[in-house]
This record gives C-alpha cells, sequence and structure tokens, in this order.
C-alpha cells in the first residue's frame, strides 16, 4: 500500500518520484532473486554431499570439484575392472570353445581337409591321413599331397573355382604305396558374407573294405545264378558225351578198317577233353556246402609244396610265416591252393635264374576279427594289364590246353569261406596272388581260456 501510495504520490510530483519507485521494485526483485539462488546451490549442493560419499562440505568450489572429479574417477575405475571381468570371461569361453572344436576335428572318424584359395591345406585331422595314407598333410599343396591328376586333385580344383558342392561323390585314390583305395567324398565351399569363395572343406571316409564286401556279395549272387542255370545244361553235355563215348569205343574194339579205327580214337580223344571241362565246370557251378570244421592250413600248405614238388621237381617252391587254423574245407581248400602253386610253378618256368615260388603265411585283423593271409609269389613274366581284368573269369585262360576254370574255382572256393582272392604285380617282377581267410575263431577262443586257466 506504502508502495501503491508513493507511486500515486509520484505520479502527482512528477518523473522524478516515477524513476525512484522503479528502482525501489528492481531493488526487492534482486534481493529476492538472491535468496532464491542461494537456497538453490544450497539444495544442490546437499544432494552431492549425499551422492559422493566422501565429499566434503564445504563453499569452497575448487574443492567441490576435485571431489567429484574423483568419485567419477573412482567409478570409471570400477566399471573399467568388471569390463576386463567379462573381457576375460569371454575369452576363456572362446578358448574352450576352441578346444572343444579341436578335440571333435582331432577324434572324428571321417577324415577332413581345409583348403584355402591359395591350394593350401590349413587343416587336416588324424582320420584324414590315415584315409589318404600320406603324414604331414597340413599346410602342403593339395595338388601335391594329393597327386596332380587324381579325381580328389580335379574335385577340390572345382569346388574352389566355381563354388560346386560335390556330394557322396565316389573315387578311386592311389596312395603313396601303390594301392588302391575307395573313398567316399563330400566337398562344399567356404564363402564370406559377400558369397566369394575362400576355401573348400573336404570330408572323406574309406570305403574299400565296404565295396570288397559288396562286390564278394554280387559274386556270391552271380554264382548262384550260374549253377542254377549250368548245372543241368553240364549234365546233359556229360550224358550225351559218355554216349558217344561208348559208340566210338564200339567203332574201335570191332574189326574196322584203319582210318574208321583212328577216327574212333579221336572221337575218344575229344570225347574225353569235353568231359574234362565239363567236369570242372560242374566243379564251379555246384552249390559248394562249407562244413564248419577245423582246418589246419600248416599241414594243408606243406602237402601242397610236397605235390608241386613232386610234380615239378625244376621249380624250387618252399613256405615260410605262420598259417593258422581256419573254418571250412580241407579238400576244397586244398585244391584252391594247389591250383595257386601250380599256376605260379607254370607261370615260373621260363624264368631266366630258375623257376621259383614262394607261400608266405601271415596274420592280420580288420575290426577287431583275425584273418589269415597267405600269399603265393613267382618269379614269372607278371600279369598283363589286359589279362587282370578278366583274370578270374570263367573260361579265360592265357593256356594253350587250359579250359579257364582253375581260378574261377580257386574265387569261389575262397568266397565259399568267407574270404577274398586277389591278384598283383611285384615290384622286383613276377605276380602276387593273395587269400584272405578269417581264423578259427573257436581256436583263439580256446587259447584265450587256456590263458586265463593259467
Amino acid at each position: 500500500m506504502l508502495l501503491l501510495e508513493f507511486m500515486q504520490g509520484g505520479h502527482e510530483t512528477g518523473p522524478w518520484n516515477m524513476v525512484v519507485a522503479l528502482g525501489a521494485v528492481l531493488l526487492v526483485l534482486i534481493v529476492v532473486g538472491f535468496f532464491l539462488l542461494r537456497k538453490f546451490f544450497q539444495d544442490t549442493k546437499s544432494a552431492q554431499g549425499e551422492s559422493f560419499a566422501g565429499a566434503p562440505r564445504t563453499e569452497n568450489a575448487s574443492a567441490f570439484m576435485t571431489a567429484s572429479m574423483q568419485a567419477v574417477i573412482q567409478k570409471l575405475r570400477e566399471q573399467e575392472k568388471e569390463l576386463e571381468r567379462l573381457h576375460q570371461e569371454e575369452r576363456e569361453r572362446a578358448e574352450q570353445t576352441e578346444r572343444l572344436s579341436e578335440e571333435v576335428t582331432r577324434n572324428m572318424p571321417a577324415g577332413l581337409l581345409v583348403v584355402n584359395t591359395s591350394g593350401i591345406i590349413s587343416s587336416a585331422n588324424p582320420a584324414s591321413e590315415q584315409t589318404l595314407g600320406v603324414r604331414g598333410l597340413a599346410f602342403r599343396r593339395y595338388s601335391e599331397a594329393l597327386g596332380e591328376k587324381s579325381d580328389l586333385t580335379r574335385l577340390i580344383a572345382g569346388c574352389l573355382a566355381t563354388g560346386q558342392i560335390y556330394r557322396r561323390e565316389q573315387v578311386v585314390y592311389a596312395g603313396p604305396d601303390g594301392e588302391a583305395r575307395q573313398l567316399g567324398v563330400t566337398i562344399s565351399p567356404i564363402r564370406q558374407a559377400d558369397e566369394q569363395v575362400t576355401g573348400a572343406i573336404c570330408l572323406l571316409s574309406d570305403l574299400t573294405e565296404l565295396a570288397a564286401l559288396q562286390q564278394q556279395v554280387q559274386l556270391k549272387e552271380n554264382l548262384a545264378a550260374l549253377g542254377e542255370l549250368s548245372a543241368g545244361i553240364a549234365h546233359e553235355f556229360k550224358n550225351a558225351l559218355a554216349t558217344i563215348s561208348g559208340y566210338a569205343q564200339m567203332i574201335k574194339a570191332e574189326n574196322a578198317t584203319a582210318d574208321a579205327s583212328d577216327n574212333a580214337a579221336r572221337i575218344l580223344e575229344q570225347t574225353q577233353n569235353i568231359t574234362r571241362v565239363v567236369t570242372e565246370f560242374l566243379k564251379y557251378a555246384r552249390p559248394l556246402e562249407i562244413p564248419d570244421e577245423t582246418v589246419a592250413l600248416q599241414a594243408v600248405v606243406e602237402r601242397v609244396v610236397s605235390e608241386i614238388g613232386e610234380a615239378m621237381p625244376q621249380v624250387r617252391i618252399r613256405f615260410e610265416g605262420a598259417f593258422h587254423d581256419v573254418a571250412g574245407d580241407e579238400s576244397l581248400l586244398r585244391q584252391a591252393f594247389l591250383n595257386l602253386a601250380r599256376n605260379a610253378a607254370e607261370a615260373s618256368e621260363g624264368a631266366a635264374n630258375g623257376a621259383k615260388v614262394l607261400i608266405r603265411g601271415e596274420m592280420g585283423r580288420a575290426e577287431g576279427a583275425g584273418l589269415q593271409r597267405i600269399t603265393v609269389f613267382d618269379n614269372g613274366p607278371g600279369i598283363t594289364a589286359a589279362a587282370a581284368k578278366k583274370l578270374f573269369r570263367p573260361f579265360f585262360t592265357t593256356k594253350s590246353k587250359g579250359t579257364g576254370l582253375g581260378l574261377a574255382v580257386v574265387q569261389k572256393i575262397i568266397v565259399q569261406h568267407g574270404g577274398q582272392v586277389e591278384a598283383r604285380n611285384r615290384p622286383e617282377g613276377g605276380a602276387a596272388f593273395i587269400v584272405t581267410l578269417p581264423v578259427c575263431q573257436r581256436t583263439r577262443e580256446a587259447v584265450e581260456s587256456k590263458q586265463v586257466a593259467i
């Protein structure tokens, strides 16, 4: 009211009173603003003192700023320690994942190759080295390690060049030892985010034993079908030949002319040759019944060597190694090994340093089972490439008087005993016929039982 009266009075007295009134109002506003600002700073300072422990309650601005900076630095240090702890956990987790990946790769049953765009094998697990028969694959050029012209090299090159995926391919791979392996291959490219090929992953599986088993099954089926078809025909041939031979003998016994007697003799000779072929074919075509008897291969091989030595004294034949018992028919196995030894002796008759035949026995293992390997070596001219493809085919022969059924019968006998037979040339000359038979399980169990009892 005083201020209003003063202002009103000033209006009456003149402009000077108006200036004084406005100055008074401004002074009042300044005082009120100062008190409000002071209270605001006091509240802010009190709040900061509660937030930052240990901050001095002082009106000094520099001390307040120092305490604030120390609190911020302490907070940053705590955050740094937390980040370091999290980084250490992530590093340990990454190392654990890397170790697990290495363990899985190292213990994979399938072979694994990783090839980069430079053609270098950056990673290879032990299974791949075992499958390929090559040691130290890592950090080698794949074309040099796998062979410049091999099918496996061709597939990897195609994947790296075009990014093509090869699934379940089957290739034949020849290792450094010269042994051919049947491989199952799956190759896929490694791509970046922009779909550019940066490498290739190759998975390998050794299908050699599986392919051999499939061939044996197919061979048994073919033998069974051929036996059913040809057994009846062979019997009819044999009966007809017996009749022809009988009439020829009657002609020869009568007082016939010299020409008729000579013709009858020729008929008898030819019928005997055909009868021998039919008899051999019947042995091949007739289904075999293999008894479950224990056969001592040592005695069988000794008898074969003795018979060949007596029949062909010009051939030096001997045997060496270990021969275990197998299950089967002794007479059939003796016939098979006798055929192989006779063929080897005949093939090496023309050798410059004399005919030599060696029968070697060795033990092997496959999937936990014992295997008996018998190899018949000779120092003959070896097997030609053309003959190797038809060697065990019925009626194929390279001998002038051969029937072509000897090796076919050998293969049938060995296959029926659960084994296999293969032929290959020796690096030093000559041929080698390799027979593999399963070892008699009953004999092994008896030996193990005796060892346990002792």
